[in-house]
C-alpha cells in the first residue's frame, strides 16, 4: 500500500449508516437502558469501534481487556455512552457522502452483522466460553472495508479493499483486542483446509464470513471443521437470516432495493440540531421544588423555543389539571381521564401525541383554542415510559408547521420526563441498578444458550447412499431410503418458510405441538442399518415405549444429538458390538413430566481424558475427520431443548440418559396400573 493508504483512520472516522446512528441517538435522548442503547450500537461496526477504542484506551484503566461490546459498556458508563452517540451524531453530519454509497454501506452492515450473529451462534454451539468476543471479532472481521467505503469509487477505495484485511488487522491491534483475536481476524479467509488445526475462534470467524456470504463451500466446510450436518448449518443460517431482518426492520433499514440515505441523513441532522435547542433551553429550567414547578417553569422555555402559545396540564389521580398558559392566567380546568374524549385526555391515555385541526373537537377543546387564539393545537404526553406527568399542548396555525413543531416538542417532553422522574427517584441509584442489572445478564449469558428455530434434517448419509448406487447393481432397493430424505428436505424447507420472529404466536404453535420421539427413532433407525450399523456389524436393539413420547423439542436439535451420540457408539466400536436404543415415558421429577431417552453400546468406555472434560471440546483420538466436539454440541443442544444428560461409562460401555420435557404433561399417574409405571430405578436426576 501507499503510505496514503497505509494509514490508520481515526475511530471517529467510520461510517456508520444514519438509520442506526438515528436509533441510538433516540434511545439516549429518550433515556434508554445499557440494554437497548447497547443492542443498537452492537448492530454497528463504526460505533461498536468508537465504543471499544475509548474502553480499551489508557483512561480508563488497564488498557487491552475488553473483549466484548457489554464490557465496554459496563466499563464506559451510560453516561459517557450516551456523549459517545451524540458525538458520533454530530461528527456524521460533518461527512458528505456521495449518493451511490448508501447501498454498499447498507450491504457492509448487513454481512458484518450476520458474520456477528453466526459467529455467536457457533460458539455457543460448539463450546468456545466467549461467545460475546466471537460476535465482537465477527463484527469488526471486515471493518478494512469500511475504510475503503469512505472514499467514492476509485483507486484510492480499490487500493484500501484490495488490503482490507491487513487494514483490519491494524485497526484490531490498535483498538486492543488480544493476540487471538487478531489472528482471527488475520486467518478470515485461509482456505479450510489450513484452518482446520487453528484456534477455536479463528475457525468461528472464518466459517461465519463464509456462511454470512453464502459461499457455495461453507455448508461443507461447518461438516469439516465442527462435524454440524448440513441441515443444523442451513437451520442456523435461516435464523440468522431471520435475526438480521428483525433488526433491520427495528431500525428502519431497508434490506432490499434502494437506501434512502440521504433522507435518513437529514432527520438525523433536523434531530441533532433539535437536540441542541432542547438542551439549551432547559439549561435555563431552574431546579425544581415540586413536579407542578417544574413544568410550570418549563412551559415558558417551551414557548421561547417553538414560538408558539402553550399550555401546560400536570397528571394527579387519574385526571388532567390546567397547571400555566403563556397568553393568560390559567384558569380552573380538570379533566377526567376515565372517558377520554378531548384532545390532551387522548393524548394522555394513550400516551401518543396527537394534532387537532379543525373545530370539531369537544367544548374543552374549543375552550383550549381559545387560551391558545389559535386554529389548530397540538398535545404531546410528558412521561418516563413508566410514569404520567402531564401534557404540553402549544397552538398551531393549519398547513405544514406540525412537521417541525410537533418533533421538537416530543423531545422537549420526553426530557422533561425524564427529569421529573429524577424527582422521585434519585439517578444515582438507578444508574447503579442497571449496572447491576447488566452484570447479573452477562454472567447469565455465560450459561444459557440459545433456542434453536425448528427443523433440521439428516443428510450426512446423503452421500453413502449416491455412493450405493453406483457401486450396487439395481438400485431399486435404494429408493426408499431417497424417498425419506426427499421427504425431509421437502419439510425442511417448508418450514423454513413459516419461520417467524420469535415474539410471534406462530413459533409457540410449532412449540405447543411438539416432536413425537418414537417416530422420529424409528426413521432414523432404518438409515441408521443401513449406513451405520450393518456395514460395522452392529448389532442394535430398540426398545419404544408404548406411551406417548411427544416432547417440547423440534427436529432439528433431537435428531443432532441422536446422530451424534449413535455415530459415537458405533465408532468406538470398529471390530462389531452392540446398541441399545430405548425410550421411556412419562418420567415424573420435580413435579413434571419428562420423556427419557437413553442411547448405550458394548464398547470399552470413554477414556479418562474425555471423562476429566466430558461435554466440553477435546481433542479426539478417533483418527482424521473427528474433531472431539461431538459431546459438546450434544450438551449445547439438549441444554438449548431445556433437557438434563448424563452418561455412566465403564468396562462394559457407555451410556447416555437425556430427560427431554413432555409436550402437554398429563397429570401424575394414579395407581390405577392403566398407565405405564417406570422402573424404580428411573427416577434419580440425569
Amino acid at each position: 500500500m501507499t503510505r496514503a493508504h497505509n494509514e490508520l483512520p481515526a475511530d471517529s472516522d467510520l461510517p456508520s449508516l444514519p438509520h442506526v446512528v438515528l436509533q441510538a441517538l433516540d434511545a439516549c435522548r429518550g433515556n434508554g437502558d445499557y440494554r437497548e442503547i447497547g443492542r443498537i450500537i452492537s448492530a454497528d461496526t463504526g460505533l461498536c469501534a468508537r465504543v471499544l477504542a475509548l474502553a480499551n484506551s489508557a483512561l480508563y484503566g488497564r488498557a487491552g481487556d475488553i473483549q466484548s461490546i457489554e464490557q465496554a459498556l459496563l466499563r464506559l458508563g451510560i453516561q459517557q455512552v450516551q456523549a459517545l452517540v451524540i458525538t458520533a451524531s454530530l461528527r456524521q453530519l460533518t461527512q458528505d457522502p456521495a449518493p451511490d454509497c448508501w447501498q454498499p454501506l447498507r450491504d457492509f452492515w448487513r454481512h458484518s452483522l450476520t458474520t456477528a450473529l453466526t459467529a455467536r451462534a457457533l460458539g455457543r454451539l460448539t463450546g468456545y466460553p466467549h461467545s460475546e468476543e466471537a460476535f465482537l471479532v465477527g463484527l469488526l472481521h471486515n471493518v478494512g472495508e469500511l475504510c475503503a467505503l469512505r472514499h467514492p469509487p476509485g483507486p484510492t477505495q480499490q487500493a484500501l479493499l484490495d488490503n482490507q484485511v491487513a487494514m483490519a488487522v491494524r485497526l484490531a491491534s490498535h483498538w486492543g483486542l488480544d493476540a487471538i483475536a487478531v489472528d482471527a481476524i488475520r486467518h478470515q479467509q485461509a482456505p479450510v483446509a489450513d484452518i482446520r488445526e487453528a484456534g477455536h475462534l479463528a475457525k468461528l470467524i472464518n466459517l461465519s464470513s463464509r456462511l454470512a456470504q453464502a459461499e457455495a463451500g461453507g455448508v461443507e466446510a461447518a461438516e469439516t471443521l465442527f462435524g454440524l450436518t448440513a441441515a443444523l448449518t442451513r437451520e442456523i443460517g435461516s435464523r440468522i437470516e431471520h435475526e438480521v431482518t428483525a433488526m433491520a426492520q427495528s431500525l428502519d433499514i431497508p434490506l432490499d432495493g434502494p437506501v434512502d440515505g440521504a433522507g435518513v441523513h437529514r432527520q438525523l441532522a433536523n434531530r441533532v440540531i433539535h437536540s441542541a435547542l432542547v438542551e439549551q433551553s432547559l439549561g435555563a429550567i431552574p431546579p425544581p421544588s415540586s413536579l407542578p414547578a417544574l413544568l410550570g417553569s418549563a412551559l415558558s422555555n417551551l414557548a421561547t423555543l417553538t414560538g408558539r402559545s402553550c399550555l401546560v396540564f400536570g397528571a394527579d389521580n387519574g385526571e388532567l389539571r390546567l397547571l400555566a398558559a403563556t397568553r393568560t392566567a390559567p384558569p380552573a380546568i380538570t379533566v377526567p381521564l376515565d372517558h377520554p374524549r378531548s384532545l390532551v385526555s387522548r393524548v394522555a391515555t394513550r400516551r401518543a401525541s396527537d394534532i387537532l385541526d379543525n373545530n370539531d373537537g369537544t367544548i374543552l377543546d374549543r375552550q383550549l383554542l381559545g387560551l391558545l387564539d389559535c386554529p389548530a393545537m397540538a398535545a404531546v404526553p410528558v412521561s418516563d415510559g413508566k410514569t404520567d406527568y402531564g401534557v404540553f399542548v402549544i397552538g398551531l396555525d393549519r398547513g405544514g408547521e406540525p412537521l417541525n413543531l410537533v418533533p421538537l416538542t416530543q423531545l422537549f417532553a420526553e426530557r422533561m420526563g425524564a427529569l421529573a422522574s429524577g424527582l422521585s427517584e434519585p439517578a444515582p441509584d438507578s444508574r447503579n441498578a442497571d449496572l447491576d442489572q447488566l452484570a447479573r445478564e452477562l454472567e447469565l449469558r455465560k450459561r444459557v444458550h440459545e433456542v434453536s428455530n425448528p427443523l433440521t434434517i439428516v443428510r450426512q448419509y446423503i452421500h453413502q447412499l449416491q455412493g450405493k448406487m453406483q457401486t450396487i447393481e439395481g438400485t431399486d432397493q435404494l429408493q426408499p431410503d431417497l424417498h425419506v430424505v426427499r421427504e425431509e428436505l421437502d419439510r425442511a424447507a417448508g418450514l423454513l418458510v413459516r419461520i417467524s420472529d420469535a415474539q410471534t404466536d406462530a413459533g409457540a404453535d410449532d412449540a405447543d405441538h411438539g416432536l413425537v420421539l418414537n417416530d422420529e427413532l424409528k426413521l432414523l433407525g432404518d438409515l441408521f442399518e443401513e449406513a451405520l450399523f450393518a456395514p460395522n456389524g452392529i448389532d442394535c436393539e430398540t426398545q419404544l415405549s408404548r406411551a406417548d413420547t411427544r416432547v417440547q423439542a423440534t427436529q432439528g436439535p433431537v435428531r443432532q444429538v441422536v446422530i451424534n451420540l449413535v455415530r459415537n457408539a458405533v465408532e468406538c466400536q470398529p471390530a462389531g458390538g452392540a446398541i441399545r436404543i430405548q425410550t421411556i415415558a412419562p418420567i415424573w421429577q420435580e413435579d413434571r413430566a419428562w420423556v427419557e431417552l437413553s442411547i448405550a453400546d458394548s464398547g470399552p468406555g470413554l477414556p479418562a481424558a474425555i471423562q476429566r472434560r466430558l461435554f466440553r471440546p477435546v481433542t479426539s483420538d478417533k483418527g482424521e475427520g473427528h474433531r472431539g466436539l461431538g459431546l459438546s454440541i450434544v450438551k449445547q443442544l439438549v441444554d438449548e431443548l431445556g433437557g438434563l444428560i448424563s452418561c455412566r461409562t465403564g468396562e462394559d460401555g457407555t451410556g447416555f440418559r437425556i430427560l427431554l420435557p413432555a409436550a402437554q404433561p398429563n397429570e401424575h399417574p394414579d395407581d390405577s396400573g392403566e398407565e405405564e409405571q417406570p422402573p424404580s430405578n428411573n427416577e434419580p436426576k440425569a
